[in-house]
Parts: structure tokens; C-alpha cells; sequence
């Protein structure tokens, strides 16, 4: 099935051949449309279009047009496509660094110093050569908001999680962090986590806010929790060879356009989960909001070492060289 998928979307892609002194640049999203990834990648076609005064074209390519995550990026790889969206979720596999942002309580819990140490140039010089290593440019590290709690039960102590069957992705830093809080994390696939929930077989996910409203999980829970420990994080990449082989004009173009939507991105997704958050009290008025304490926080923080220590001990020194970089970009922008 894997192969049938990227033989289909090769065949779309082949299909669509540039014209005549007019490029096409080919982006591939993780979300669908009317995500903030999807919002994301319309104002960038939108400002490279009107940058390059029509000269360059962006397609973009929500999630599963061309395949999976892992698909998508085998496909950026080997510049079938010039850019696309990666998420440490899906690219530790390749990267395992990367799954540094997959850590609890590693960010900072304020929206703007996080923003600030995700742009911030010392933690873009770390990676960059660990994605260079694959043929992957990195354009940008961005937050997509706050990770929240979706629970049938109120949780403001690692106690309140026993016996919790709690969805996550598969990552084993993830099972290791959930399981230091005490509950029971349980791997799903992101298409069955509502009927999931409705039928009881799990008790909660995590996932941004913008997220839980579209696909619907605040039908079936009780308790939105914002616990501070963690933030959606993606990154943007681009084909070695395709930036190398850029004009030096063409590669201003883009630098600049994602330096302008790293500020834009961020006012963007604060309002789709602010939006989203009333949009869903309203359509559901018994649901109950919870915001953690920074001494409830606290308890959490020191249960959650457990997996900062797993991760050094799986990836080694790389690891620690990667948490370390991030340590310091956040005191740098606090």
C-alpha cells in the first residue's frame, strides 16, 4: 500500500511540469486545510507570488495527497518536493535530535519567549547541520500552540492520571513522560482517537487547541487541561539540492519570506486557538477549563526528567548537545 501511495503521488507530481520560464515550487503540509499549517503555507505561496512578481508558483499539498508524513518526507529527500513541513513527531526517525521538542517542560510556558527561542539563530545553527546530513535545508522551527489535556476527570496531580488511558503518538519519550506522570499512554492512530474516546476505550488525548476543535474531541471529554508543559513544535524544510541550486536572488526571496512568517505565524496561531477555545465553550458550555498553578506545574516538571534522561540515554551525546542548545536559546530570549 506504502508503495502504491508514492507511486500515485510521483505520477501526480510528474503531471504537473512547470511552464516556460515560470517555476513551481511543490509544498507538502502535516495537517489539512484550515490548519494553521494550511493557513501557513497560503501566505507563503501568497508572498512569493507577489515577491517574485509572479514568477514562482507554490503548490501546497495537504496532508495525505501525497502520501504520509514519512512519505512526504522520503519525497522532500530526494527533491521530488522543494519544501515541506516536519514535525519531530515523524522525523526523530531520521533525526533523532529533533525529538528534543518532543520533551515536557523544555520550552518556556510564556507564547512569546517560546516563539523567540524557536527563532532564535544559535538553536537554528545546532540543527541545521543535523538536517543538512539528510539533504534537508531548515528554514524554521514554529510553535502551533499550547499541547492541552482533553480529560474525563479533573488532573492537577501526577495522582490524578492512575488508571487515566491517556492517547498519544507513538514516541517512546512520549510513553515515558505519560508514564512517569502515572497514567497509561496509549498509541492511537490520529484517525480513531475520537471514536476512541466516544466508546470509552481511551479517557483522554493531547493535542493544541486549534486540533481538538477541528477534529471534533471536545464533543466526548469533560476537561480541557493546560498543564504549560509542552508546545506543538514543527519545522519548515527545504531539498539541500534545491536551495543550494537557488539563485542568489531567489534565495533572499525565500529567507525572507519565512522570516516574515515566523512573526505572522505566531499571531496567526494565537488566534486560531483563542477562536477556537470560545468557539468551543459556546457549542459545549459544560466543558471546564484548567489552568495548572506554577507549583502543580512544578510536580509534573520533576516526574517528566525521567524521559529527558531516556532520551540522552537512547540518542547518546547528540542528545544532550541538542537539550543543551535549547537550554540556553530560551535563557537567551527570556
Amino acid at each position: 500500500m506504502g508503495r502504491c501511495l508514492m507511486a500515485l503521488a510521483l505520477a501526480l507530481l510528474a503531471c504537473e511540469a512547470p511552464k516556460q520560464d515560470h517555476e513551481v515550487w511543490r509544498f507538502s503540509i502535516e495537517e489539512t486545510r484550515g490548519s494553521v499549517q494550511d493557513a501557513y503555507a497560503q501566505r507563503f505561496a501568497e508572498l512569493v507570488a507577489e515577491r517574485s512578481g509572479g514568477e514562482v508558483e507554490v503548490k501546497v499539498y495537504p496532508y495525505g495527497t501525497l502520501g504520509t508524513s514519512d512519505q512526504t518526507t522520503e519525497l522532500l529527500h530526494n527533491g521530488t518536493l522543494q519544501l515541506a513541513m516536519a514535525s519531530p513527531g515523524h522525523l526523530g526517525k531520521l533525526i533523532p535530535e529533533v525529538q528534543v521538542f518532543l520533551l515536557h517542560f523544555v520550552l518556556d510556558d510564556d507564547p512569546e519567549v517560546a516563539s523567540r527561542t524557536l527563532a532564535d539563530p544559535g538553536l537554528r545553527a545546532h540543527f541545521a547541520p543535523l538536517y543538512a546530513a539528510k539533504n534537508f535545508q531548515l528554514l524554521d522551527f514554529y510553535s502551533e500552540g499550547e499541547m492541552v489535556w482533553t480529560t474525563r476527570k479533573p488532573i492537577r496531580k501526577p495522582a490524578d492520571f492512575a488508571g487515566v488511558k491517556i492517547r498519544v503518538m507513538t514516541s517512546p519519550l512520549l510513553m515515558a513522560a505519560y508514564d512517569a506522570y502515572g497514567a497509561n499512554p496509549t498509541p492511537l492512530p490520529y484517525a480513531e482517537v475520537y471514536s476512541a474516546l466516544q466508546l470509552n476505550m481511551i479517557d483522554g488525548q493531547v493535542n493544541p487547541i486549534f486540533a481538538i476543535e477541528e477534529m471534533s474531541f471536545y464533543e466526548v471529554t469533560d476537561f480541557l487541561v493546560f498543564p504549560g508543559h509542552s508546545r506543538f513544535v514543527t519545522s519548515l524544510a527545504a531539498n539541500e539540492d534545491f536551495y543550494a541550486g537557488l539563485t542568489p536572488a531567489r534565495r533572499a526571496l525565500l529567507d525572507e519570506v519565512v522570516r516574515a512568517l515566523h512573526d505572522e505565524v505566531f499571531a496567526l496561531q494565537t488566534r486560531y486557538n483563542r477562536e477556537r477555545l470560545d468557539s468551543m465553550l459556546e457549542a459545549r458550555p459544560s466543558l471546564t477549563v484548567l489552568r495548572l498553578e506554577d507549583e502543580e506545574r512544578e510536580v509534573f516538571a520533576t516526574a517528566a526528567e525521567a524521559a529527558h534522561a531516556l532520551f540522552v540515554e537512547r540518542v547518546g551525546p547528540s542528545a544532550d548537545a541538542a537539550l543543551k542548545a535549547l537550554q540556553a536559546a530560551t535563557e537567551r530570549n527570556r
